[in-house]
């Protein structure tokens, strides 16, 4: 018999309706309820998904293996923490929480449990970056761009924490070096918060990552250049498309070089750009992101975003958010 994993959805807003559409289907999982403090909106989702609703988070947290929070920012410290204490694994949206010594507090707390955390950092997941898996990347520059026309939905923290911690992420999983100088700047739009950033990370290694976020934009963008020794990729997030180009030793005539005429370098080797547009398979990254999540607890996979991800990349936003403050006053 088929080993399932007994999961609860804790939040069933925008997020968390997907996230229980998704569990009610993915293999292994057995989707037990979910729980709102929003007693209208968890009737309507529970009648929609044809799912248990539970009256109180403790009886839930009673009857499943497995949580996934996908409540306000605010609330993913004290939420966790009551999972975590009664020995049930968490899938924690991003970001894992509001401050460094409350995701410290978790994490250590899982640990001491030995539960799971996994952080919802889904661009992990896009295809688009998929795709370039065979690829070894070890970038010398970075360059990030993350738009999206103004929501409320969101704004219950800075676009730091909001937008650009998705970027964040992937930087750091990028660049295997630690993090030496930050240079950061913001503006306030629409909200009391900051809406539009930019931040410029220097790393150990030499390493630099140029990230820009805005919430206040006309379109929605999310992009990435990476550039590097030999290789320059880039990656459209949402259009699901990757371009990569490569230097290369080649033959002067080598149909696969998009450029005519060779670089013959001091070797007298012929050096030629060659162009390669990887084949995107159209998947859900959600999906791929829970389905994660579950063959991670059966013990078959590990959290490709654990807790300590999660914490490494709250603490350089927060530092960015402290930076954008202070330059501000």
């Amino acid at each position: 018999m088929t080993k399932q994993v007994n999961i609860g959805v804790i939040g069933v807003g925008h997020l968390g309706f997907h996230h229980a559409t998704h569990l009610s289907k993915i293999k292994n999982a057995n989707l037990v309820g979910i729980y709102d403090i929003d007693s209208k909106r968890l009737d309507e989702v529970s009648k929609q998904l044809n799912v248990p609703s539970f009256e109180s988070l403790d009886l839930l947290i009673d009857r499943v293996d497995a949580l996934s929070i996908v409540t306000p920012t605010s609330t993913h410290k004290v939420v966790a923490e009551k999972c975590i204490q009664n020995g049930k694994h968490v899938f924690i949206e991003k970001p894992i929480t509001t401050t460094i010594n409350d995701a410290d507090h978790i994490v250590q707390l899982a640990k001491k449990n030995n539960t799971i955390i996994q952080v919802g950092h889904i661009e992990r997941f896009n295809p688009a970056l998929l795709a370039l898996s065979g690829l070894e990347i070890q970038p010398k520059y970075i360059e990030v761009h993350r738009m999206a026309p103004f929501m409320s939905r969101g704004t219950d923290v800075p676009v730091v924490l909001d937008l650009m911690i998705h970027d964040i992420d992937l930087v750091l999983s990028f660049i295997d070096s630690p993090v030496k100088d930050i240079y950061a700047n913001g503006v306030s739009i629409m909200t009391s918060s900051v809406d539009i950033a930019n931040a410029r990370i220097k790393f150990k290694n030499g390493s630099i990552a140029n990230i820009t976020s805005s919430r206040v934009a006309k379109d929605k963008v999310r992009k990435i250049k990476i550039f590097q020794q030999d290789l320059y990729v880039t990656i459209d997030f949402l259009a699901g498309i990757s371009e990569v180009y490569k230097a290369m030793d080649a033959s002067a005539d080598d149909p696969d070089a998009i450029m005519s005429a060779p670089l013959v370098d001091s070797d007298g080797k012929h050096r030629q750009i060659f162009y390669e547009k990887p084949i995107v398979q159209k998947q859900d990254a959600l999906k791929l992101e829970l389905e994660n999540y579950i063959q991670s607890i059966m013990g078959n996979e590990t959290p490709i975003v654990d807790g300590v991800a999660g914490k490494q990349a709250l603490d350089v936003a927060i530092k960015i958010h402290d930076k954008i403050l202070e330059d501000l006053k």
